[in-house]
């Protein structure tokens, strides 16, 4: 059995940080203070509208049939529009084990119903810096993401191929004529592929090496919390070596796999800054994680503050200066370009047909959103301390605040389990 030790270490491209640096302050300092803070009852909850049309394309996909479809639950609105065709699945068992595998359980007591009502009139009180499709949809509706693990569903093949596929090739700023290496939509092998991104300019590398690092982070967690076995009575899910082994070691993937890895280090950093640059903000006294339990509400806050002061402490912090800092014109134009093409990669999770992927597609494409406006409003953030009133100009919603952390906390959660891979793969060596 092939069971080659995975390693990526040293200084990664474009930061004056290494690899090593970054699995020692995550694994010891940054993680566990996260998971305990995304336990509490104000990050757990998310609210996604999951019925939104694709806007690029017509689905047509075994997984559309009324043989895949996930029944409708009986909430205060229609979570889940039953999907009829009369086609046939040529592989219902398949299909069957993917509709279960990544069904989003949304229950939630009447108890919790009422609270996130009263959560969002106390946050509706206060101004928006912008407002957020999902969170006025009349379609939307909160999620217990801790009911709903980001895990192995069996959505995989052809479908979801398409998704990377359109970001990869339509939202990453690369002409057609240049092939992706391994793409599995097309033949060519991808050969020049590193020289056209080396001539990119910073900000369109670090676009493509974000995205990267997002596909990289979301199949470290597929790996990581795959079903191994299941029974009438129950399922085992832990460690797939062998699927943490294709789609990232060296050789199986010619090369490719140790890139990947880097990026998802690359995407960590960007969002390790983030967190450390919008300290400012929660740390004002108007500023509360309310969920109407005050004792409970300060705790969290004070978590909140702790995590972020370990943030800020990091020695090797990405410099977002180098961004957008040549021509004024010309960096203005780069920035909405940038901007734009990450909406739209946003409103490409509208077209991942497993609502569960869909589901965490969307919070982590936010959660990467808000990152990024945090660092694209610096000079918002180091005036609040100077500002007497309770409204500044830089806002965020309660749901970019839930994406932001959450989406760390997924980042976090892949650099975190590459130790337990590399751990597994070094027993199965001896």
């Amino acid at each position: 059995m092939y069971h080659n030790i995975i390693t990526v270490t040293g200084t990664l491209d474009d930061c004056a940080c290494d690899v090593e640096t970054i699995d020692s302050f995550n694994n010891k300092e940054i993680f566990p203070k996260l998971q305990k803070l995304l336990s509490s009852d104000y990050f757990r909850f998310y609210k996604v509208n999951l019925n939104n049309p694709c806007p690029f394309w017509t689905d047509h996909s075994q997984c559309g049939l009324k043989y895949c479809a996930v029944k409708p639950l009986l909430l205060d609105v229609d979570y889940f529009p039953p999907q009829y065709s009369e086609a046939a699945s040529q592989d219902i068992e398949e299909c069957e084990k993917a509709e279960k595998l990544g069904a989003v359980d949304g229950s939630l007591s009447d108890e919790t119903r009422q609270a996130l009502q009263e959560w969002k009139k106390h946050d509706d009180e206060s101004d928006r810096f912008c407002m957020l499709d999902d969170e006025d949809s009349p379609k939307s509706q909160y999620v217990d993401l801790l009911l709903n693990p980001e895990r192995f569903t069996g959505y995989k093949g052809p479908e979801a191929w398409r998704i990377w596929n359109s970001i990869y090739e339509e939202n990453c700023f690369k002409p057609y004529s240049v092939k992706r290496p391994l793409n599995p939509l097309a033949s060519n092998s991808g050969q020049g592929f590193y020289r056209w991104l080396e001539g990119l300019c910073v900000e369109k590398r670090a676009f493509f090496r974000l995205v990267s690092g997002l596909h990289a982070s979301i199949n470290t967690h597929l790996s990581a919390r795959y079903l191994l076995d299941e029974n009438w009575f129950e399922m085992k899910w832990g460690h797939n070596v062998s699927e943490f082994q294709q789609r990232f070691d060296e050789e199986l993937t010619e090369g490719e796999g140790p890139k990947r890895l880097r990026n998802l280090y690359f995407l960590y950093l960007i969002e390790l800054r983030a967190l450390a640059k919008i300290l400012p903000y929660f740390e004002r006294p108007a500023f509360h994680l309310y969920t109407g339990q005050r004792t409970q509400d300060n705790e969290n806050k004070k978590l909140l503050l702790e995590l972020l002061h370990v943030a800020k402490s990091f020695p090797l912090h990405f410099d977002e200066t180098a961004l957008f800092a040549g021509n004024k014109k010309e960096a203005m134009k780069l920035k909405e370009d940038f901007k734009m093409t990450f909406k739209n990669i946003s409103r490409i999770m509208d077209c991942v047909e497993c609502f569960k992927c869909r589901l965490w597609g969307k919070l982590q494409t936010q959660g990467l959103g808000t990152a990024l406006k945090i660092l694209f409003s610096e000079r918002q953030i180091e005036a609040m301390p100077n500002m007497s009133n309770t409204n500044p100009s830089f806002q965020l919603s309660r749901q970019e605040i839930v994406s932001l952390f959450n989406a760390f906390g997924r980042i976090s959660t892949s650099v975190r389990e590459l130790e337990n891979f590399r751990s597994l793969l070094s027993n199965l060596k001896q």
